[in-house]
């Protein structure tokens, strides 16, 4: 059994973004209106990702966080050679980019985050066991 088919089962959609670095269209993610208080976490190993605390509206039409839960995203050069992709740490499924510098808030990151990437787990919910897998 191949480690892709020990995490959570993604649809064709959900693949082509996690595992082979695509990008959903602005503006179409189920997660960028989201105002609930709770957890975002990772579609493909259910590891918690981000608070919703550290979500705001950056107007790009992907989901936008200027924090990450500690140890829970990686940040990688990307294949274009010009932007830093970020990536779950757990489990390497691709998240989107994270920008530096740009004056949204007070911590100057905006973590660029597929909606498709991501789980939402409303606060009071318990969190599903992330997935890890041992190689």
């Amino acid at each position: 059994m191949s480690a892709a088919e020990e995490y959570n089962e993604l649809t064709d959609f959900e693949k082509y973004v996690i595992q082979k670095k695509g990008t959903e269209r602005p503006w179409t993610g189920d997660l960028l209106k989201n105002k609930e208080k709770g957890t975002y976490i990772c579609a493909q190993c259910n590891a918690p990702l981000y608070r919703s605390e550290d979500k705001f509206d950056s107007r790009c039409g992907w989901p936008s966080f200027d924090d990450e839960i500690e140890g829970a995203v990686r940040r990688v050069p990307d294949r274009d050679g010009r932007r830093t992709e970020i990536i779950c740490a757990n489990c390497g499924g691709h998240l989107g980019h994270v920008f530096i510098g740009e004056g949204f808030t007070h911590k100057n990151t905006r973590h660029c985050v597929n909606s498709v990437s991501m789980n939402f787990v409303k606060a009071g919910e318990e969190l599903p066991e992330k997935i890890v897998i041992e190689e």
